[in-house]
């Protein structure tokens, strides 16, 4: 399995394949239809975001189940983001033509997780701090460190994708 740190740099990125498994370490940030509502008040050129909004931690935890939400509920918001510079996505389900247009065009990649697998997910993360909209609870924006985090490119920067995007 190939692993990669984040943030993704751009000769990592252009070697990435649909289908291929990664490992992630590194920062990122997590967001959620609420935060992109509002905007990601983050700079995300060259940055990954995890669409997420993990349960409570309980004692002694960093940060509660921590599964992927259904990336189509931020198409709308997608295109505009990877024009500003954001390198990668990590949720699950399929893209919209417009997401998919815009990741082609600016060399950006859909990653995919383990829908159902929050519990597992959780405990690649080493770390979580709220950066933006604490008022949002699980939705605020924040910045999460992961180790090992698996994902599977699912729409690579050529526009390749794993059949279950088509």
């Amino acid at each position: 399995m190939k692993r990669l740190a984040l943030p993704l740099k751009k000769t990592d990125m252009a070697g990435l394949r649909a289908g291929q498994e990664i490992f992630l370490s590194g920062k990122l940030y997590t967001a959620r239809d609420a935060a992109h509502k509002k905007g990601i008040p983050v700079n995300v050129k060259g940055q990954t975001v995890y669409y997420v909004g993990p349960t409570p931690a309980k004692k002694g935890s960093v940060i509660g189940s921590a599964g992927p939400t259904t990336s189509s509920r931020m198409d709308k918001y997608a295109p505009g983001l990877i024009k500003k510079g954001l390198a990668a996505m990590i949720g699950k389900g399929k893209r919209s033509k417009e997401v998919r247009d815009a990741l082609l065009e600016n060399k950006a990649v859909y990653f995919a997780t383990y829908g159902g697998a929050g519990a597992y997910l959780s405990k690649r993360i080493v770390s979580s701090r709220t950066v933006a909209y604490p008022e949002l609870g699980t939705e605020a924006v924040r910045e999460i460190e992961v180790k090992d985090f698996p994902v599977v490119v699912a729409i690579d920067p050529k526009g390749g994708m794993i059949d279950s995007m088509r």
